[in-house]
């Protein structure tokens, strides 16, 4: 059995490689927390120069659908990839997974449902 910490830490690891593997740069900044059945992951500094352009360049919300249009088509291609490091990370089965990211702020987020909260252990020292 893991440790709260544990858990989120694996979480963030392989949401990191997945997109340095697959996404082709990894996050400036990664956090997840589990929350019950939720996990929670929000990554910062996700946007390519290239990226960036795009939805800076184009009319507004012209780059902005398309920017999001592709990573939304990406990150469900991958669907059950990542739902699979979940529940190897969590060592439980993962319900659904939900996605969004800002063309503004250049941040992402997963959010992960749980079929049900992981049993944790409490860490030492705690």
């Amino acid at each position: 059995m893991r440790t709260q910490g544990e858990i989120e830490a694996a979480v963030s690891d392989g949401i990191t490689r997945f997109m340095q593997e697959f996404m082709g740069r990894g996050p400036k900044d990664i956090r997840t927390h589990l929350i019950g059945d939720l996990l929670l992951v929000r990554l910062q500094g996700i946007l390519s120069a290239a990226e960036t352009s795009l939805a800076t360049v184009l009319p507004a919300e012209r780059g902005r659908d398309l920017l999001k249009s592709v990573r939304t088509h990406l990150v469900e291609n991958s669907r059950d990839r990542l739902q699979h490091m979940i529940e190897v990370a969590s060592e439980m089965t993962c319900a659904s997974m939900h996605h969004d990211v800002s063309t503004v702020t250049g941040e992402e987020v997963f959010v992960f449902t749980l079929r049900e909260a992981p049993l944790v252990r409490t860490a030492k020292g705690k």
